[in-house]
Parts: structure tokens; C-alpha cells; sequence
């Protein structure tokens, strides 16, 4: 939360472009290290029946409705000066830090992964702290009866470490560098004027999508993955297409960036779920993170090898990337476990088998 601070407050008050990348660096390192564990931690720490409903409504809130409140921002702020919009942006984040640190002061430690570790002592402690020991055996009772109970025939399918990693890769690849292909690129460069409300609409279309997150422990992971990135191919397939169609109809550009980022939504909250839920304890943390430094390493160097890309050049470039996620997806549907529909974290990481 520190670095969250110091990020906050050297980009509202650096007025040279080296120290908005410096405080930005800071503010992203906080993030990206963060986001590693809240992904590990929510799948350990949320009981089983409201796991993966709560996985998503945290990316779904922190990702979507955080794109939601920078475009309000930038939308409201458009017509000001660059002093005034950092300030705007500063008063957010402070904002975000003040939640940030009540819920931080509130949050137990993973009682799985202390034990996993040898460290029963410190498991007893926070036992005692946050949920009283009868509380959390009924909750392990539960865990217990949701693993004994009839579950989804592929949720026992054994899956090895490294159809585990290509799958998560891929699609986690695919989700960072393959679905703001409309709304940050082709969307502006047709329609600069309308760069702001782009982004806002955009994050609207992921927001309400991510609803479906309230019923997520009852729905289908792989089939959920597989919607997703077959429909986003399918939509960045169309986009890729019919450039000349949309950049020339308005209507029809709005209707296929909502629909573009719906299935994005749909993609990408799948997949972050899957890729902290299907590792051993011990290592949930670790695989998570290799996963993400990878992927979204992969997409920093697609940065530099495109940028010099034209608009069509880049489009096809997209288009290739969209396949790789729907190619990872394909292979979790048909080889991989089921890890939704109320199975429990043990049986998702297969670290039990019913």
C-alpha cells in the first residue's frame, strides 16, 4: 500500500514525462504483485460454495468497474487541463486507498497455504482471530461434503503441470494483448473524436457482462472459457473483415463494441479465475505468478514488434493472437478438469479426487 502512495502521489504532482513513467512504474509494480496473491488468496479463503461467485465479482469490480470509473473520469475531465485531470486522478485513487486499507486490515491470512507450509501455529492463530475454531470445521465439513457429493464427471480428470501452463498461458495471453483491439486501437483510430466515450461505453458492456459472475459457482468453467474466446474470435474475426463497413456506419461500430467486449468480459474473467484455482496449495502463488510474467511479458515484446505495424497488418496480427486463446480453450474443454460448478478448491487444484 506504500508504493501504492508514493505512485498516487508522484504521478497527481510530476510535471515532466520521466517522473509520470517513474510513479506509474511504482504504481503498476504495487498492482501486478498484488494481484498475484488477492487471485491465490480468494480461492484458499472463500468457502467453497461462494468461491468462484466472488473470484469474479473481484476482477469484475476491480478491473471492469475501475476501467468504468477512469473513463467517467476522463469524460469528465476531457474538456479541462492536464493539472486539473491528474487531480481528478489523484482524488480517485486516494479513494481506492482508504478501501484498500480497511479491507487490508480485515483479511485473514490463508489458512490452507500456513498449513501447507508447516506453519500450524500461525493457522491456529488467525483461526481463532477471524473465524473461531467451530466455524472453521464447519467449514471444512462443508468443503468435505461439496467434494463427497455428486460433482461434474470431468472435475476427477487428471490434468498434468504442463497442459495446466499452456492452457492458462494461452489464454492469458489472449486476454491481455488480444481484446482491446477495438476499443483502444482500431475505435480511436477511426473515430479519435470519440476516444473517451469509446472507453467508457467499452467498460459499461464489460461491466454488465461480468453480472453473470452472481451465478458463476453454478455454471460451467470450461464451457464458460470456451463461449468466450469463440466468441471473441469470432467478433475480432468480424471487426478484422468489415473495417471499412463499421468505420463508415456508426451504429453498427457501437453494436460490435458491445458485443466485443461482452465476450471479453465473459474470456477473461473465466480465464483469470481458472489460472490461481488449478495449482497445489503449496505452489498457487508461484505458478500464478510464472503464468502471468509470462503472458503479459509476451504481450510487452508484441508491443515493440507491432508498432511500427499498419492498422490492416495489425488487425491480422490480432486475429492470430484471438486463436491461440480459443486454441487454449479447446484443449480445457475436451482434457482439462471441471473447476466450476461448487467443486471445491482441493478437487480444482487436484489436490483430491472424488
Amino acid at each position: 500500500m506504500s508504493m501504492y502512495g508514493l505512485g498516487v502521489i508522484g504521478i497527481t504532482f510530476s510535471n515532466t514525462y520521466w517522473l509520470i513513467l517513474l510513479f506509474l512504474a511504482i504504481l503498476l509494480f504495487a498492482a501486478g504483485g498484488e494481484m498475484n496473491a488477492i487471485m491465490a488468496a480468494n480461492h484458499e479463503v472463500m468457502p467453497t460454495n461462494h468461491r468462484s461467485k466472488t473470484m469474479m465479482l473481484e476482477l469484475n469490480f476491480g478491473i471492469g468497474m475501475g476501467g468504468l470509473i477512469l473513463g467517467a473520469v476522463s469524460l469528465l475531465t476531457v474538456e479541462h487541463g492536464v493539472a486539473f485531470q491528474r487531480g481528478m486522478l489523484g482524488a480517485t485513487f486516494v479513494v481506492a486507498l482508504i478501501v484498500l486499507f480497511i479491507a487490508r486490515t480485515h483479511t485473514p491470512e490463508s489458512i490452507r497455504w500456513l498449513r501447507s507450509r508447516g506453519r500450524d501455529r500461525d493457522a491456529e492463530r488467525e483461526i481463532d482471530r477471524y473465524y473461531g475454531q467451530e466455524q472453521w470445521q464447519m467449514r471444512l465439513n462443508a468443503a468435505a461434503a461439496a467434494s463427497g457429493s455428486a460433482m461434474p464427471r470431468a472435475a476427477s480428470r487428471k490434468t498434468s503441470i504442463p497442459l495446466r501452463l499452456f492452457v492458462t498461458t494461452a489464454t492469458a495471453f489472449t486476454g491481455t494483448a488480444g481484446f482491446g483491439l477495438l476499443t483502444y486501437v482500431l475505435g480511436p483510430a477511426h473515430f479519435p473524436k470519440l476516444t473517451a466515450d469509446i472507453i467508457f461505453v467499452a467498460s459499461i458492456a464489460g461491466v454488465v457482462t461480468g453480472a453473470f459472475a452472481f451465478w458463476a459457482d453454478r455454471l460451467s468453467r470450461r464451457w464458460l472459457l470456451l463461449v468466450g474466446y469463440l466468441g471473441g474470435f469470432i467478433m475480432t474475426l468480424i471487426i478484422a473483415l468489415l473495417v471499412n463497413t463499421w468505420a463508415s456506419t456508426i451504429v453498427l461500430f457501437w453494436i460490435l463494441l458491445v458485443l466485443y467486449n461482452a465476450f471479453g468480459s465473459i474470456a477473461y474473467l473465466t480465464e483469470d479465475t481458472l489460472k490461481a484455482e488449478v495449482w497445489p496449495t503449496r505452489r498457487r502463488g508461484t505458478y500464478t505468478a510464472a503464468v502471468r510474467f509470462v503472458s503479459i511479458g509476451l504481450y510487452i515484446g508484441t508491443i515493440y514488434w507491432t508498432q511500427n505495424f499498419s492498422l490492416n497488418a495489425f488487425t491480422a496480427f490480432v486475429v492470430g493472437v484471438a486463436v491461440i486463446g480459443l486454441a487454449g480453450a479447446v484443449v480445457w474443454f475436451f482434457w482439462g478438469n471441471e473447476t466450476g460448478q461448487g467443486v471445491s478448491i482441493e478437487m480444482a487444484s487436484g489436490e483430491s479426487a472424488s
